[in-house]
């Protein structure tokens, strides 16, 4: 079976379950440590997954984890893509409910992405991520979400000279966040993007509508400190390049790195000055069909040498070492599902030419193509 068949096959499974994500975590409590989300934390979850459909659990959804706070706060992901239920649910929303900005957004954007010949999604296929706030939401906040998009269907590779490709991106997250064109935001993103070495790519593209305004690039492949060090250098990176080099280094001393990652947020007025790292143990690929599957053990040396970090609590690695499971069949009222659980990435924040944070990203996935 396709994964498209599949996904379209669990999202009308679910629907047979409930009619929200809130329904659906609800029976996940168990499996995630208080140490991890606390109730009252996990309250704020519910209350936002309430507001969403429950076919989004078709498609990975999880928990931004902040390893160096001493509350069990998180913030909640969700995927959603272009052309199924759960497009429409949104498309629907947008139409019935003019305060809804979310659901703008997200029409906006698969408007973009179903035209015929869409170039966007000739780039990115069909697929957008979300980001929701709990957590580390502030009083008063906005509810929209952060939303990404990741060049998986043609990929945007250092030194491939695909700036118009870059801008095409842009564009479509900057109309969906309701801002105007920026020629000067634009403009150095594409230079970010013309810095870039071979063998590296655009792994990501990011808005945040409710924080200050900026796009944020997630950029993969770096084989050395040395290289990542020359590319926030060619960038004019305004961080201390000798602090980014002291964290690598260290990690490097405890761990095989085999790529760094960096995460940049581009202005108008350049390369902000916080930096997000993310130091890889195993190479994965998008396209290998277990993309989705670490081994139980395979995230337990760099979780060492993050357990030498004094920012970092350790009651929280911990409970984190347990949340890679083996792929586990639930029974529900519709049939079986078979439920996927794993850490995706750990990012680093360098800021003030220190490392401040990390953040384990985690995720679930429910697929109910598995029964007959």
């Amino acid at each position: 079976m396709l994964i498209d068949e599949a996904v379209t096959l669990t999202q009308d499974r679910l629907a047979e379950e409930g009619g929200t994500m809130g329904d659906l975590l609800e029976h996940f409590r168990s499996r995630i440590s208080p140490i991890l989300v606390g109730d009252p934390e996990w309250d704020g979850i519910l209350e936002c997954a309430r507001q969403l459909p429950i076919t989004m659990g078709a498609l990975p959804f999880g928990f931004e984890l902040p390893l160096h706070e001493p509350g069990p706060v998180a913030d909640f992901g969700a995927s959603l893509a272009s052309g199924t239920r759960t497009a429409a649910f949104f498309r629907e929303r947008a139409r019935t409910d003019e305060t809804d900005e979310t659901a703008k957004a997200i029409t906006r954007l698969f408007g973009r992405m179903d035209t015929e010949n869409s170039p966007l999604r000739e780039i990115v296929g069909r697929k957008l991520m979300l980001e929701y706030d709990i957590g580390s939401a502030r009083d008063g906040q906005p509810s929209v979400p952060a939303m990404f998009l990741r060049p998986g269907e043609r990929p945007i590779l250092g030194a491939r000279g695909q700036v118009d490709d870059v801008g095409i991106v842009v564009d479509a997250l900057v109309s969906c966040a309701g801002w105007q064109r920026n020629d000067a935001e634009r403009t150095n993103v594409g230079r970010a993007y013309l810095a870039q070495p071979e063998d590296t790519r655009m792994d990501s593209f990011g808005v945040f509508p409710s924080r200050s305004r900026s796009i944020r690039l997630a950029i993969m492949g770096f084989k050395s400190r040395q290289g990542i060090c020359s590319y926030l250098e060619s960038t004019r990176w305004p961080g201390r390049i000798s602090a980014v080099d002291s964290v690598i280094s260290r990690f490097q001393e405890r761990v095989n790195i085999v790529r760094t990652g960096a995460n940049l947020d581009v202005r108008d007025d350049g390369v902000g000055p916080t930096l997000g790292l993310t130091l890889i143990v195993k190479q994965r690929y998008t396209k290998d069909s277990r993309y989705w599957l670490d081994g139980l053990t395979d995230w337990d040396p760099f979780l060492e040498a993050l357990s030498h970090e004094d920012l970092v609590f350790p009651e929280k690695l911990e409970a984190l070492a347990g949340w890679v499971s083996k792929p586990t069949t639930l029974f529900a009222k519709s049939g079986r599902f078979v439920l996927l659980r794993g850490i995706h990435h750990i990012k680093l924040v360098i800021s003030e030419n220190q490392l401040r944070k990390a953040k384990a990203y985690v995720f679930m996935v429910l697929s109910g193509a598995a029964s007959s």
